[in-house]
């Protein structure tokens, strides 16, 4: 029997793979100094490190443009705030959706009060699902950004960012992606999608550490600035530098939180390499798709199992995204009128299960899934590394609940 069953993933992956942890320590202890500031050994090789990885998360999203628009952040909600703060502006109208996080939900809220701001918010259906003509049917002179949550964090739905990205385009809208939950999961194209910001955190999909994130910024997007200090470089110019990074990036970069995303993105590469059918000398892009389908396979498997077995019990509730729909591996149920944060609790204590149960920082999904008055909902979420054993523990664990 296992010390615990790990299934919060949609909050922070966890275990991450041993390579990102040797190469996070071997790193720091050999070259934890500040990066491009000197121009001895050490900060050489750390800026060396970092230039890489943004060249590796380029690839990995398909940015075709310079790989210093990989600018990195303390995490999404960092990233969406810059993002957000730094295109809109007094009187513009912006649109998002129901299903948004509060990383977005809170800055949009404040540009309306403070602003001006128009916000529109797009309704979803049962599951979980926008539809993306509603963009169209709500874009006005005045749009600026529309900005979406890729997968819901408490219904595990995908939006159709194909559709969406086609028609904010065709408008000339900017179009900015939180993947807070999709990342590392599913196979995300910036060209494809027409994505002119991706927004990114680094603790969960992508098997980095807490306290790093980042964005991509497409070349037809210059984001101004909230925050000015420091770079390193041209340290004579009066205001902060035009050029990216630079333009965004202001003070020492998390030297440790970027290794750590370095190892992730060798050790995508490395499960690309173990697939079928993956060419000798494919591209990372190439090695990383290959890896996100497998990882995708086995969390989506994980996930309906869960939904499979919580949908035959009395008492349950599921939520969200009816089988074959498209989803990530996050899955939100309740128990009889128990509130959610007493069944998490007896999960943890008497089935040593790991969940998340609450609001999950998303009030208005829970709003209009009537879930408010239940505290919520208890979200189950694992990961490439959980096995059957951790599905057979949520599943006796649920299934003890409903029926004492």
């Amino acid at each position: 029997m296992k010390e615990q069953y790990y299934l919060d993933n949609a909050a922070t992956t966890w275990p991450k793979p041993e390579s990102v942890y040797t190469h996070m320590d071997q790193f720091f202890r050999n070259y934890g100094v500040n990066p491009g500031r000197a121009g001895h050994e050490m900060a050489v090789e750390a800026e060396r490190m970092i230039t890489e990885t943004r060249r590796m998360l380029a690839d990995f999203f398909n940015h075709q443009g310079d790989p210093h628009r990989v600018v990195f952040t303390q995490n999404a909600t960092d990233s969406l705030n810059m993002a957000l703060f730094g295109l809109i502006k007094p009187d513009d109208h912006v649109i998002t959706t129901r299903l948004e996080h509060n990383s977005v939900t809170r800055p949009t809220n404040h540009m309306a009060r403070d602003m001006n701001v128009g916000v529109t918010h797009i309704q979803r259906d049962t599951q979980g699902y926008v539809d993306p003509e509603d963009f169209r049917k709500a874009i006005t002179p005045k749009t600026k950004v529309i900005v979406v949550n890729h997968a819901s964090n408490v219904l595990g739905c995908v939006q159709d960012i194909a559709a969406i990205g086609k028609i904010a385009r065709e408008a000339g809208v900017l179009f900015v992606l939180d993947t807070c939950q999709t990342a590392g999961v599913l196979d995300l194209d910036m060209q494809k999608n027409c994505i002119d910001v991706l927004t990114f955190t680094g603790h969960k999909g992508l098997f980095g550490p807490m306290g790093i994130g980042g964005m991509v910024v497409g070349e037809n997007v210059d984001i101004t600035p909230s925050r000015v200090g420091g770079t390193g470089v041209d340290s004579i110019a009066p205001y902060q530098p035009d050029v990216y990074p630079f333009r965004l990036e202001a003070g020492t970069v998390s030297v440790p939180g970027i290794a750590g995303l370095h190892a992730a993105q060798k050790w995508f590469a490395d499960l690309g390499k173990q697939q079928d059918g993956v060419e000798d000398g494919a591209s990372h892009k190439a090695l990383c798709s290959a890896a996100l389908k497998a990882v995708e396979a086995r969390e989506v498997e994980h996930i309906e199992k869960l939904a499979d077995a919580f949908r035959s019990m009395d008492g349950v509730k599921v939520y969200g995204p009816e089988k074959g729909q498209p989803r990530v591996s996050t899955l939100s149920i309740n128990v009889h009128d128990l509130p959610a944060d007493q069944v998490g609790t007896m999960l943890d204590a008497d089935h040593y299960v790991c969940v998340r149960a609450g609001l999950h920082c998303a009030p208005w999904v829970h709003e209009d899934q009537g879930t408010v008055e239940q505290n919520g909902t208890v979200r189950f979420s694992p990961g490439y590394f959980a096995d059957d054993e951790d599905i057979q523990q949520a599943v006796e664990g649920i299934k003890d609940i409903a029926e004492g």
